[in-house]
């Protein structure tokens, strides 16, 4: 059985591994970088000739010393390579005078990329590196040789899986209560528990190593990190190691990216190969995560909620609807119980990992309760919405069929009364989960009501159909509705004591997203508190 120490183990072997010098710019002049709030203060400038011995390259039309790496014209700050590369539509190369007026120093690319700048009026001359294939195959190491292998600075956790990823991320913070603790995730960066700028689930492999060594030069010790199947299918976290990699679940979802299950489920296993994680964190009561762990070529742990043999065993559970306690057992022994406010199943599951990762990591189990404890939950997950009335509402972010199903599932045995639920369906994005969607949400529900999520460039009918289609031949009473405030309204109308209305897909969000990418403003929390207050004047 493998022993908790063996990632601090890992973690130490890697940290000893020699690193590479910076290069001394003061010959030229340059000082330390003035970047982005998102990016560390003291940075030392690279030499473009060193980057191209480092990519393999060589380099075209002088020399020049970068101070930062960025991808887009938009984030480019002074002192920074940009680099350009081909994307869906057009190549980055078309960008690179913008890119230049934002303070661009030098560019790197390919062989198309430089075509297309040397036919772009003044900026042949620019320094740049051009190389063989594709620029994204040697961004990853780049950046973090370029800011100096901060993740070996720092223990850190990378959290895969379709539905949970946010709130383990959270989970970690909270348990180390926010103190030398960094979180990465798809509501943003965090570093002790103060936002700093980012964008996308997991960010782009230079955000994501100038956030590492931010973090490393603010005193972080522990790092917790969504890391999306995207993000390793398009490299985001290569020239990254995780000390632990966590595999939360697997549902229906990306199947727009990705083309099969299958092959959504092969790009998170990535995360569980030794070029990735140190060690692997496995949920075995999840069908795939069972598959995950026979077949790991690492040192894996494995953990369960539901009484399966596992290293990680959570047992003795209390489920109410004002929390949850329960024991955490450990492989060598350890053992705390645990409360926390956070209701059903899957956030006992979700605090499991966590901890565990945690423990694995060096921070004690029995450090990690009271942080848990005091934990009231991530915005819009599972959040229950304060309500002066004999009826309960909770509101969640899930929009995956078996996000839904886990959160009815979890309320069903909670609930006196009748489960009322408002669901929709995004547009332009995996309509084959439209059916199961509102399959999950019929057979756990008395009552649902169909309406819209994000219908982007869709017919807001046509999707609503597919998900009332996956309803049918259930008991559950069936409501098509347009609007998404009206189908609030019509929730909060129907409810009766002992029910619980859940209102799922959008979360915290604070608009819709219609045909053409306009954004309409909407709130689910503050409908609802209109809601009750028309109810309350009727």
């Amino acid at each position: 059985m493998l022993t908790a120490g063996f990632a601090l183990f890992c973690y130490r072997r890697r940290v000893s591994i020699e690193q590479s010098s910076p290069s001394d710019p003061s010959e030229a002049g340059m000082g330390v970088a003035q970047p982005a709030a998102n990016r560390p203060q003291n940075v030392v400038a690279r030499s473009l000739a060193d980057i191209a011995d480092q990519v393999g390259a060589s380099l075209v039309a002088g020399d020049a010393f970068v101070t930062g790496i960025a991808l887009s014209a938009a984030s480019t700050q002074p002192g920074d390579l940009f680099f350009a590369q081909p994307g869906a539509r057009t190549h980055g190369a078309r960008y690179l005078a913008d890119a230049v007026e934002a303070g661009a120093v030098a560019v790197l690319t390919d062989a198309a990329g430089a075509d297309i700048i040397d036919a772009t009026t003044g900026l042949s001359a620019l320094p740049r590196i051009v190389v063989d294939g594709h620029p994204r195959r040697v961004l990853g190491g780049l950046a973090a040789w370029f800011y100096d292998q901060p993740a070996r600075a720092l223990k850190t956790i990378g959290i895969t899986g379709t539905q949970g990823k946010t709130s383990t991320t959270y989970l970690v913070d909270a348990a180390r209560q926010s103190r030398h603790t960094g979180v990465i995730g798809s509501m943003g960066t965090r570093i002790d528990g103060v936002a700093v700028p980012s964008t996308l689930t997991t960010p782009e492999a230079p955000q994501m190593h100038a956030l590492l060594a931010l973090m490393r030069e603010r005193g972080v010790e522990v790092v917790s990190s969504e890391v999306s199947s995207h993000a390793i299918t398009m490299g985001r976290v290569e020239g990254l190691r995780f000390d632990v990699g966590i595999f939360l679940n697997l549902g229906h979802d990306h199947r727009d990216f990705h083309g099969t299950q299958e092959a959504y489920l092969l790009a998170k296993r990535e995360l569980l190969t030794p070029a990735m994680s140190c060690v692997a964190l496995v949920n075995v009561d999840d069908r795939a995560g069972r598959r995950l762990h026979a077949d790991a070529d690492l040192n894996t742990q494995s953990f369960s909620v539901t009484g399966r043999d596992a290293h990680w065993r959570a047992v003795d559970i209390d489920l109410r609807l004002d929390g949850s306690s329960f024991t955490v057992i450990g492989p060598d022994g350890q053992t705390e119980r645990f409360t926390t406010p956070l209701v059903g199943e899957f956030n006992v599951s979700n605090i499991l990992a966590a901890v565990a990762a945690l423990e694995i990591v060096g921070h004690p189990l029995s450090a990690s309760v009271e942080g848990i404890a005091n934990f009231a939950g991530v915005e819009g997950r599972v959040q229950f919405v304060p309500v002066d009335a004999e009826f309960q509402v909770v509101i969640d972010a899930g929009h995956k069929p078996e996000a839904i199903n886990a959160l009815l599932r979890a309320m069903r045995p909670l609930t006196p009364g009748r489960i009322i639920t408002v669901i929709g369906s995004n547009g332009n994005r995996d309509a084959h989960k439209r059916p199961l969607m509102g399959r999950f949400s019929a057979m756990a529900s008395d009552i649902v009501i169909v309406t819209d999520d994000n219908p982007a460039d869709e017919d807001p009918a046509t999707i609503r159909r597919a998900v009332v289609a996956g309803t049918r031949g259930s008991r559950a009473e069936v409501f098509d509705v347009g609007g998404r405030a009206e189908a609030i309204h019509k929730a909060v109308e129907l409810a009766r004591e002992g029910d619980l209305i859940a209102i799922v897909g959008k979360g915290d969000e604070r608009h819709q997203i219609m045909r053409d990418g306009v954004v309409v403003p909407h709130s689910d929390p503050d409908e609802v508190e209109w809601a009750l207050r028309q109810r309350a004047r009727s």
